[in-house]
């Protein structure tokens, strides 16, 4: 199934989330913090905010690194979804 997206809307998102980078079908986001507590807090909000619009990222966790890639599998693409969850996970570290 195709993405809902334009090429607009991933140019416009880039932009205003330079963090991110997107690769193909998917995005992706390294995040540091000072130690693993401060880390596993802010996975533990990645994962709250995921179960809530029922949408779930790949996350990796490297002692104070988070990586987490947002594609959605059922779409085969990039969509608004993963986004708007970019959006939100940006908003827990600021």
């Amino acid at each position: 199934m195709p993405s809902d997206l334009t090429p607009s809307d991933i140019t416009d998102f880039s932009a205003g989330h330079p963090d991110w980078m997107h690769d193909g079908e998917s995005i992706t986001r390294t995040y540091r913090f000072a130690d693993f507590n401060q880390a596993m807090g802010f996975v533990t909000r990645v994962g709250l905010a995921s179960e809530v619009t029922d949408h779930h990222p790949d996350i990796d966790i490297r002692w104070n690194k988070v990586t987490i890639v947002l594609f959605t599998h059922s779409e085969g693409a990039l969509t608004s979804k993963d986004l708007n969850l970019a959006t939100q996970f940006d908003a827990f570290t600021s």
